[in-house]
């Protein structure tokens, strides 16, 4: 996978595949496909970083498939089938009915205007 993003290790000039989360809670390192968006806590790694992450004493690593390129392009091309199907109608005609008119205010009641009313005192 071609990715813009770059491994976050130092002097590290290769393309980042995978990224790494902690997870405190589970005392578990993740190492799973890159994300889609970069994240502030989460570290973007190349093959060879992903592949050589060690979790700490007491710690589980979980490697997700991250080596499998993800294929970006069924999503666009599922996309632009959706725009070109056409449209189906929420309502159909017959079922749209005009609604009730309002009732005509007694006399005396107020002006009306529509669905406004004015009361008076």
């Amino acid at each position: 996978m071609d990715s813009k993003r770059r491994c976050t290790k130092a002097s590290c000039e290769a393309s980042a595949v995978a990224t790494l989360t902690y997870s405190y809670a589970d005392s578990t390192v993740v190492v799973g496909p890159i994300s889609v968006y970069a994240e502030p806590h989460s570290y973007d790694l190349c093959t060879a970083h992903a592949d050589a992450v060690s979790a700490p004493r007491g710690w589980e690593v979980l490697r997700l498939d991250y080596a499998s390129p993800q294929n970006d392009d069924g999503d666009l091309l599922a996309l632009a089938e959706a725009v070109r199907e056409p449209r189906q109608p929420a309502v159909t005609p017959a079922a749209r009915q005009a609604p009730a008119p309002l009732a005509a205010p007694e006399a005396g009641a107020g002006i009306s205007r529509g669905h406004l009313r004015l009361i008076r005192e």
